[in-house]
């Protein structure tokens, strides 16, 4: 069968969804094509069984993340390097062993993934013909501006990250987990990538996850607790919130408009407000909803028409919240006297 994507896979580009993509072929040339289309031009060459050989991709492109399953059913040899990119290679069967420039071997098992910088040059010369990977592309800039968020402050020295990642336990783990929800939404029609607001929110997820998975020479300096921020920070944020509840607001823009880091934000509210930042955004379009119900009356006022105006496109979720913070429906309190 020749290389083919699945159909309709390209039409997340034009920004209707995700980029799924999905390949199979015997041939190495088209598997070049199809890797090539997503990762890097590479040399890739048979060293296992000719007739054995059969590529299997699929691949969701984000804006700044590559995310892939990729297996040849044979074991094979291959050269790439790349500018501008980090690379992570997750073990799912088998084996590989790779080189980063004049690095030693770095060897992959079940319990630990391979962080590689192509702009070294990559050689994998042992690649098992039971092999299955996650491959996952990495934008570097785009790393490090999540890194400068997250510290709230510009990095002064290059990142540097160990050769491994730990994918056994923990938040290495749970980040290999993540990028394998990516690709099995594929097979969900409509599903929740297909929304912007959980596509970006799960792009910067995976992008947050890297950093705080991997070891790196910022790690101490993230794992460390957040500095405190003042009260008055909070009340800032709050004051925004409280006259402006029906903006667009998420943590990144909360936390702008306090001048600090998304973690502190987090923490500050977490111990002076006792919620999160967008709890409290939710709290607040809450209590609109209930005065305006309040001051309305049934025959010239829906429920529906209230919810929608203050942010809340799930009616059901909205009444559920409604209920369990006033202790009745918003029925209810549209047709109270």
């Amino acid at each position: 069968m020749p290389t083919r994507p699945r159909e309709g896979a390209k039409a997340g580009l034009a920004g209707k969804g995700p980029a799924f993509s999905t390949y199979f072929t015997r041939s190495v040339e088209e598997a070049h094509d199809a890797i090539a289309a997503h990762y890097y031009d590479l040399q890739l060459d048979v060293a296992g069984t000719s007739q054995d050989f059969a590529v299997s991709l699929n691949v969701i492109d984000f804006d700044t993340l590559t995310v892939g399953d990729l297996r040849f059913d044979t074991e094979v040899r291959m050269r790439f390097d790349g500018s501008g990119v980090y690379h992570i290679a997750v073990p799912l069967e088998g084996y590989f062993s790779v080189r980063q420039g004049r690095r030693a071997a770095a060897n992959s098992s079940s319990r630990r993934a391979v962080f590689l910088d192509p702009e070294r040059g990559i050689r994998v010369d042992d690649w098992s013909d039971d092999c299955h990977i996650l491959a996952v592309k990495i934008d570097k800039l785009a790393l490090h501006r999540q890194l400068e968020l997250l510290l709230n402050r510009p990095l002064p020295r290059q990142l540097r990250f160990g050769p491994y990642l730990d994918v056994s336990q923990g938040a290495g783990r749970s980040w290999a987990h993540l990028v394998r929800w990516t690709l099995l939404d594929n097979e969900t029609p409509s599903g929740l990538l297909h929304r912007p607001i959980i596509r970006g929110r799960l792009e910067q997820t995976l992008l947050e996850g890297v950093l705080l998975a991997t070891e790196h020479s910022y790690r101490a300096e993230l794992d460390a607790p957040p500095p405190l921020m003042r009260p008055a920070a909070v009340k800032r944020v709050m004051d925004v919130i409280q006259e402006r509840p029906a903006e667009p607001y998420d943590v990144a823009r909360l936390a702008a408009i306090a001048q600090v880091s998304v973690r502190t934000l987090q923490e500050a509210f977490r111990k002076h407000v006792g919620m999160s930042p967008m709890a409290y955004v939710t709290d607040v379009r809450l209590h609109r909803v209930r005065d305006q119900l309040r001051a309305s009356t049934p025959s010239s006022t829906s429920v529906a028409d209230v919810a929608y105006e203050w942010g809340f496109a799930h009616l059901g979720r909205f009444a559920q919240r409604y209920r369990r913070r006033f202790g009745e429906l918003p029925s209810q309190t549209l047709q109270a006297l």
